[in-house]
């Protein structure tokens, strides 16, 4: 099979980037209301997403171990076929055992979709330009799914205003059309993505390859586990992911419920976190192209430490402003820097990661996100509680700031390959 070019792999990637994105943007919103408008109290709704967490935390590399030997095609195509089942779920759940059912089908679609598709590209790239660096179209594709997340996010708002079936809860249309949506995204991977088969594959039948990769996922556990203690830059990076969840805390839990203090309700806050969010992902996308710009002018480590720097002091000021304008204006600020870290970490972790091991690196990186998401979200939650929202923000930002520190050996790294091959190709 003829591999793709550079350029086409990479339209390939961000098509596939767009499909795959901007129908999650159409329920960013109603993931919550929706369970809260049939009848569960915030609490069970609450819960959804702790199991949608540990289905995602408990396959993650399991998962990724299953695309480095099968093949991502495979893997791909079955995260799509779990999104399509997930979300038919959620338009017909009425209880909270079957809303569970859908959360956890969710999680395991999250966790099959986690990594593959990049590393797809980065494969399907270095098999025709070995060693180039993708740093710029990781950038761009944090811009694209930026873009895909504010246009769905916004024809989300449509939906539900328009709310066409009166039967129907306003909140159920834009479930429906991401329903349609993502049997679209199923096709198109289908049909759009192909890579060389697996050796596993050319003497055996998918089904013995995937009872194989199965059987060895604590080995590939293990493995990753090892990749870590043994790469001390790749465990660097593990832990700024893991700091940098923490930041994600405050900007997904903490920011609505500030701005619900400062407004005075629950209501007013809801009704302008649609729009907001909206905007926020529009800011994510122009932050992912900046973070492009910066890494060629400073390179790929130090852009990757203003950007996290940058992230986690916005976190502490959104702890510290008193007014809803100033509160939503940090929160896009903010939004942008987290758009500008995210492609330059993973391009970092690229380059401590071979073909062998790419996805299961990428599904590594994702686990402790979704592990100290999880840790995270409880003792600030606690320490909310115990003093005030404003100091548990500012406690979230200020971790987030010293994971700063984990990305020195990064730079070193970075010098030492500038050393010694100083034209380095980037796509």
């Amino acid at each position: 099979m003829t591999p793709f070019s550079p350029g086409a792999a990479r339209r390939v990637y961000l098509g596939l980037t767009v499909s795959r994105w901007f129908p999650v943007g159409l329920v960013v919103a109603a993931v919550t209301l929706l369970p809260i408008d049939r009848g569960l109290t915030v609490t069970e709704t609450l819960t959804l997403a702790s199991v949608t967490g540990a289905v995602v935390f408990a396959l993650e590399l399991p998962t990724g171990g299953f695309a480095d030997a099968l093949g991502r095609r495979p893997v791909l195509l079955a995260a799509a076929a779990a999104q399509v089942l997930a979300v038919a779920l959620y338009v017909v759940a009425d209880s909270v055992v079957i809303f569970m059912v859908a959360a956890a089908a969710m999680g395991v679609f999250r966790a099959l979709d986690s990594g593959p598709l990049e590393a797809w590209f980065v494969d399907t790239v270095h098999a025709t330009s070995p060693g180039a660096d993708v740093d710029r179209t990781l950038a761009h594709q944090g811009a694209v799914l930026g873009g895909s997340m504010a246009t769905g996010a916004l024809v989300s708002g449509g939906l539900v205003w328009w709310h066409p079936v009166q039967a129907w809860s306003s909140m159920t249309l834009p479930f429906v059309v991401y329903a349609v949506l993502a049997a679209g995204h199923l096709v198109a991977v289908a049909v759009l993505l192909r890579e060389p088969a697996r050796a596993t594959a050319q003497d055996r039948s998918r089904l013995r390859d995937a009872a194989a990769a199965a059987r060895q996922a604590p080995q590939t556990a293990v493995h990753g586990l090892r990749l870590a203690g043994g790469n001390r830059v790749l465990g660097s990076l593990l832990a700024l992911e893991a700091c940098g969840s923490v930041a994600m805390v405050v900007m997904e839990s903490f920011q609505p419920i500030r701005l619900a203090e400062i407004l005075g309700s629950e209501h007013e806050a809801g009704a302008l976190m649609g729009p907001v969010a909206s905007v926020g992902w529009a800011v994510f996308a122009g932050g992912a192209a900046l973070g492009g710009i910066m890494a060629r002018r400073i390179g790929v480590a130090r852009a990757a430490m203003v950007a996290r720097v940058c992230h986690g002091l916005g976190c502490v000021w959104m702890g510290l402003v008193a007014g809803p304008g100033a509160l939503v204006a940090v929160y896009l600020i903010t939004y942008g820097w987290h758009g500008a870290g995210g492609p330059l970490v993973h391009a970092l972790l690229h380059r401590e990661s071979s073909s062998a091991t790419r996805a299961t690196v990428l599904s590594m990186a994702s686990m402790c996100a979704f592990a100290a998401y999880a840790v995270a979200s409880p003792v600030l939650g606690w320490a909310a509680d115990a003093t005030s929202t404003q100091l548990a923000m500012v406690l979230g930002g200020a971790v987030s700031v010293g994971g700063m520190w984990f990305l020195r050996p990064a730079l070193r790294r970075e010098r030492e390959l500038r050393a010694a091959e100083p034209e380095t190709v980037r796509i």
